[in-house]
C-alpha cells in the first residue's frame, strides 16, 4: 500500500511538471509575440531566478560555482538554449513549439547519448525516433505546402521553426553534459541562474537592444513569474521528485502528453491555424515520445521472462 501511495505521489509530481512545461511553451509564445524582446525575456528569466535561488545558495546550500563544467553546462542550457527558444517563439507558432521541442529534445538526447556516452539503446527507443522523425518531417512538409500541392514558403515560420531544433539540440547536449559530469538538479538550478546572470547582463545592459520600457507591467510580471519561477525552480523540483518516485522512464512517458496539451491549447489561445500536418505531426510527436520512455514493453519482457522461469522450475520438479 505504501508503495502505491508513493508512485500515485510521483505520478501527481510527473504530471504537475508536464503541465508547467505545456505553459511553458504558451508563455513563452505570449513574450514572442508582445513587445518585449528575445533579450528581454532571456533577462527577465534569470534575474527572478538568480534573485530567489542567490540568498538559499549563499547562506544555506553553497558549493563552487566557478568550475569549467558549471560554467559550460550554463552557456549551453542556460544562454544558448534560451536565445535559440525565445528567438524561435518570436517566429513560429506555439503549436510548431508543442512538437519541436518536447520533440526532438529525446531525438537529440538519443542520438548524442550514443555518439558521446556511448550508450547502447535496444529496439524500442529506435522506433519511438523514428516515429519522432516522421513527425517533424510532416510538420515541415505541411509549412512547405506539400499537402496542398503547393510549394509555399513562410521563411519567417521555418526560421523560428529551426531556431526551435536548436534550442532543443542545447538542451539535449545540455542534459548529455550533467549527466556525464554527475552534476545534481540543486547545481544546475544554481548555475543555470547566477552564472547566465553573471555573463549575460553586463552584455545585455551594455551592448543589446531593448524594449522592456514599452512592455505592459503585466506582460513583465507574467515572464518573471512563469519563467522566472514556474519553469526553471518548481517544474525542476517536481521532475525530481517524479523521477525519483517513479523512474526517468515512466516520467519521460508522463511528458509525452506535453506536445498535444501545448498544441491544442496554442489553437485555442492563439487562433493558430489547425492543419492536417499538425495534427498528424502533434499525435505522431507524443506517441513516439511514449514510445521511446514507456516501461510497458519492458515490463512484458519481464513478465514474460518470469513466465519461462517458472515453466523451467515446473519441468525442473
Amino acid at each position: 500500500m505504501k508503495e502505491l501511495t508513493v508512485r500515485k505521489q510521483g505520478y501527481i509530481y510527473a504530471f504537475a511538471a508536464a503541465f508547467i512545461w505545456a505553459g511553458f511553451i504558451l508563455v513563452s509564445r505570449m513574450g514572442g509575440i508582445s513587445e518585449l524582446l528575445v533579450f528581454d525575456v532571456i533577462a527577465i528569466r534569470y534575474i527572478t531566478c538568480a534573485s530567489i535561488l542567490l540568498p538559499i545558495w549563499w547562506f544555506k546550500f553553497r558549493f563552487k560555482l566557478l568550475t569549467p563544467q558549471l560554467i559550460i553546462c550554463s552557456l549551453v542550457g542556460g544562454l544558448a538554449y534560451a536565445l535559440c527558444a525565445f528567438s524561435g517563439f518570436q517566429l513560429a507558432p506555439a503549436a510548431h513549439a508543442a512538437i519541436l521541442l518536447p520533440g526532438m529534445m529525446p531525438f537529440f538526447i538519443i542520438l548524442l547519448s550514443y555518439w558521446i556516452n556511448k550508450e547502447r539503446y535496444g529496439l524500442q527507443k529506435w522506433i519511438g525516433i523514428g516515429v519522432i522523425t516522421a513527425a517533424v518531417l510532416i510538420l515541415f512538409s505541411g509549412e512547405l505546402g506539400l499537402f496542398n500541392d503547393t510549394i509555399e514558403l513562410n521563411f519567417s515560420t521555418l526560421f523560428g521553426d529551426v531556431w526551435l531544433v536548436m534550442a532543443a539540440l542545447m538542451w539535449a547536449l545540455f542534459s548529455i553534459l550533467i549527466k556525464r559530469w554527475n552534476i545534481t538538479p540543486w547545481q544546475v538550478a544554481v548555475s543555470l541562474a547566477l552564472l547566465t546572470c553573471l555573463f549575460y547582463l553586463p552584455v545585455y545592459l551594455v551592448y543589446l537592444p531593448k524594449a522592456i520600457s514599452h512592455a505592459s507591467w503585466q506582460d513583465i510580471a507574467l515572464q518573471a513569474f512563469y519563467q522566472g519561477i514556474m519553469a526553471t525552480i518548481i517544474q525542476m523540483i517536481f521532475y525530481v521528485k517524479a523521477v525519483q518516485k517513479i523512474g526517468p522512464s515512466d516520467m519521460g512517458a508522463v511528458m509525452s502528453i506535453v506536445p498535444v496539451i501545448s498544441g491544442i491549447a496554442a489553437i485555442i489561445v492563439f487562433d493558430e491555424a489547425l492543419t492536417l500536418a499538425l495534427i498528424i505531426g502533434l499525435v505522431l510527436v507524443s506517441f513516439g515520445a511514449w514510445v521511446a520512455h514507456s516501461s510497458l514493453f519492458k515490463s512484458k519482457k519481464v513478465i514474460h521472462s518470469k513466465a519461462e522461469i517458472s515453466r523451467e522450475l515446473e519441468c525442473r520438479t
